[in-house]
């Protein structure tokens, strides 16, 4: 049986209105529609003082991180980069997208979900218990804390504490300081941002208007590498390359297919494709990439962007991809 068109239209109202209210709850928005990313409560304090206690910690730091996350995967990066494991714990959550939260495969200080060991460091009620985080477990005589659970500064901050490994590389070398802050600054937000303000863009014009910023902001790196590379700042890997490779190593996977940001496919930038393929190819990376994850984690978790939560087989993984084109390159 047909169905009447009052009733079709009567729905896509409805679930326009409602689609609405979730995306609300999921991500913040001005009344322009564009996306709008939350501050974090344990951000923003000098890096020296946070040095100072990460250097001097009562317990031995844990970083946690969860495997989707591309802001976690930053910090991953670094303390993979660095040879920080001596140094500092990794302890990867789970996400549990019925209640919302990320949770531990083994409790941390009795807490089984990250939101616990949040309350547990003193967080305000309201405080979304994210990833990254940079926690200090304590002792007996001083309490749990945690240090910084923002991405760019926490990464920042495990670029300058000391490492057990010789040469051990500094990604914020003092000749590219300038470039570097200006890299930084476009890829935050036209490219780390940028693909969730495309994916979570509350109109037409607000997601236009992400699409076109982050397809430009790819245009000036890839033209930037093809003249200057091998790497974003020149010869020097940096902290510019650690916040890019997170978003591009999920483009096929994700952001592409679910966020729309699908105007052309990365191996049209072939500066950019072949940078990938370098960074990738950097021990140690390889093991932080889980391309099957990402795809149930935002297929299965974002509900007002993927009803069905079905998740989509997927081209062949970035991996795999990468694998093919560094082998193009050793040729």
């Amino acid at each position: 049986m047909t169905v009447p068109p009052v009733f079709v239209a009567t729905a896509r109202c409805v679930w326009q209105w409602e689609w609405q209210r979730l995306m609300a709850g999921l991500a913040p928005a001005d009344k322009q529609g564009n996306y709008q990313r939350r501050a974090t409560q344990f951000s923003g304090a000098p890096l020296a003082a946070a040095l100072e206690a990460a250097s001097n910690p009562a317990g031995r730091l844990c970083l946690i991180v969860g495997r989707s996350c591309p802001w976690a995967h930053r910090a991953w990066l670094l303390w993979c980069l660095r040879g920080l494991s001596d140094l500092i714990e990794l302890v990867i959550v789970e996400p549990d997208p019925k209640a919302g939260r990320w949770v531990f495969q083994e409790p941390v200080l009795g807490c089984e979900a990250l939101i616990d060991l949040y309350s547990l460091c003193g967080a305000n009620q309201d405080c979304r218990a994210t990833v990254p985080l940079l926690f200090d477990p304590g002792n007996a005589l001083i309490k749990p804390r945690i240090l910084n659970n923002e991405s760019a500064e926490l990464i920042e901050l495990l670029n300058q504490l000391s490492s057990t490994i010789l040469d051990a590389p500094d990604l914020a070398p003092v000749a590219y300081r300038e470039e570097l802050t200006n890299l930084l600054s476009l890829m935050q937000n036209d490219i780390n941002d940028g693909v969730y303000r495309c994916g979570f863009a509350r109109n037409q014009l607000a997601y236009n208007k992400a699409e076109q910023a982050l397809f430009a902001a790819l245009a000036i790196l890839d033209t930037n590498l093809t003249s200057q590379g091998p790497w974003l700042c020149g010869a020097a890997l940096s902290l510019a390359d650690v916040r890019l490779f997170p978003t591009l190593i999920r483009w096929e996977q994700v952001y592409a297919p679910l966020f729309g940001c699908s105007r052309a496919p990365l191996f049209s930038f072939p500066g950019l494709w072949a940078w990938r393929a370098r960074f990738l190819a950097l021990p140690g990376v390889a093991a932080t990439c889980f391309p099957a994850a990402w795809r149930r984690d935002y297929f299965g978790a974002l509900f007002p962007l993927h009803p069905s939560s079905i998740i989509p087989a997927g081209p062949e993984t970035a991996i795999q991809l990468q694998n093919l084109v560094q082998a193009q390159i050793d040729l």
